[in-house]
């Protein structure tokens, strides 16, 4: 199998909310699609659609899939647009700017939804055609949101050669036992190894540069989340409950008559904070997912707040080693929700929390590795059911649950010497064929669980 080198900045992307695979996936689609309508002759076109198959389809509605459509054609990436000009984008386009012309376009009839079967390529499926005034279609791609934002053709999709060019990196591991063995023979630990990787063709400046500024970006997201109040989005009218438990944790903070585990209350309101933003549209890391973007900056969070010896090169640490089982587990298996479920989202999201806090804590090569795989164990067969099509509930206490685990899996590795008796590796392999076997109700399409047996008010 060809190797692909994913970056820690593949894993922690910048976009917005709500959904990396039904927002920032179908905005780059779009915006893609556009960019390559500029490189053909196109003086015919009248018409530009969107076509949503599949879970983009049944949970479109409630994940923006259409409004992200909109919001690619407009020009716009996920990384670079402003989420308060969001609302004022969405109710003025009318017209795409394609090649020097403009052509009309009606949100309400050019995004269009298709709930029959979905795409053979990927349950995240889309269309764009450019159309002449007959119904001609002049160009077509079809275009798959994989999850964490990553966007493939069909023709990529159905290709061995990997999506992204890849380059010659020291420690080319792509599994746990070969990460371990390469850690072995060369000395150095999982952080260490993937910091060697990412400076290849860069240097440590930009590298600590870049990990700064996505912890940044995390917190800044998690302390507006902190402070918001009101009603999320969408219509289930869920009321944001991160600030006013933060308010009440910090009240009780260091008093005598606390309960020991309120420090668990606070790693869950973190991930709360972050996953509430998300779910109301904000600026936002993958971590690997949107769905379970809380996770990760809620541990670091609480390893910067609540650890002895914590510090901004232990966070770099922290991103490093969750990275390094971020992107063996997207290799090996899948972090998109409506391809295995949950398990693929939260539970992955849990994996490399629970690595990168162990890592940053000091722990062994083969500590980290045990981490991510009893967090990760203890997700798996976790459904995608999001009630309303919205990522609100269970998703925002999943990711504070996410949370408890990395920190307890971490937790755990680190009272042990590394030997356990479920690898990594299997572990991942375990959560690809629960995937596989999962019905799809219960991988993001909204049609089973909790997401019709809670009545929405």
């Amino acid at each position: 199998m060809a190797f692909m080198f994913l970056s820690v900045f593949d894993l922690f992307k910048i976009g917005i909310g709500p959904s990396s695979s039904h927002t920032m996936g179908p905005m780059v689609a779009a915006r893609q699609f556009l960019q390559l309508a500029e490189t053909r002759d196109v003086k015919a076109t009248t018409r530009i659609t969107g076509t949503l198959h599949g879970s983009l389809a049944f949970t479109g509605k409630g994940h923006g899939s259409d409004r992200a459509i909109v919001l690619g054609l407009a020009g716009e990436t996920p990384q670079d647009i402003d989420s308060d000009k969001v609302e004022t984008i969405l109710a003025t386009m009318n017209e795409v700017k394609l090649a020097g012309r403009s052509i009309p376009f009606d949100q309400n009839k050019d995004v269009i939804f298709d709930f029959g079967p979905a795409l053979a390529g990927h349950a995240n499926g889309l269309v764009f055609r450019l159309l002449d005034d007959a119904g001609k279609i002049l160009l077509q791609e079809t275009y798959y949101s994989i999850g964490g934002g990553f966007v493939q053709t069909a023709a990529e999709r159905a290709s061995a050669i990997p999506q992204k060019a890849t380059h010659a990196v020291p420690y080319p591991f792509q599994s746990a036992v070969e990460m371990l063995a390469m850690g072995q023979s060369s000395g150095l630990s999982v952080a260490e190894m993937k910091r060697a990787n990412e400076v290849v063709g860069s240097n440590d400046k930009s590298l600590d540069e870049g990990l700064d500024k996505i912890w940044a970006t995390m917190n800044a997201c998690m302390n507006r989340g902190l402070k918001a109040q009101g009603i999320l989005p969408g219509g289930l009218k869920v009321k944001r409950r991160a600030a006013d438990i933060f308010a009440k944790l910090k009240a009780e903070y260091r008093n005598n008559q606390i309960q020991p585990h309120q420090i668990m209350d606070f790693l869950s309101v973190y991930g709360m904070a972050v996953n509430e933003e998300n779910a109301a549209g904000g600026k936002i890391v993958t971590a690997p997912t949107n769905g379970a973007a809380g996770v990760v900056p809620a541990v670091i969070r609480y390893y910067l707040d609540h650890c002895v010896g914590a510090d901004q090169r232990g966070i770099r640490v922290f991103l490093l080693a969750a990275a390094a089982i971020g992107g063996i587990i997207k290799h090996n298996a899948s972090i998109s929700g409506a391809e295995v479920g949950c398990q693929g989202e939260v539970g992955s999201a849990s994996a490399m929390a629970a690595a990168g806090l162990c890592a940053a804590l000091g722990g062994s090569n083969e500590q980290v590795e045990n981490a991510a795989e009893i967090a990760l164990e203890h997700h798996l067969g976790m459904t995608c059911d999001p009630v309303g099509g919205l990522v609100q509930v269970p998703c925002i206490e999943r990711n504070a649950f996410g949370a408890v685990k990395a920190v307890t899996a971490a937790s755990l590795a680190l009272r042990g010497d590394g030997a356990h008796l479920v690898p990594l590796d299997s572990c991942i392999e375990t959560m690809r064929q629960t995937g596989m076997d999962m019905n799809e109700r219960y991988k993001e399409t909204s049609t089973g669980g909790l997401a019709v047996n809670v009545v929405e008010c």
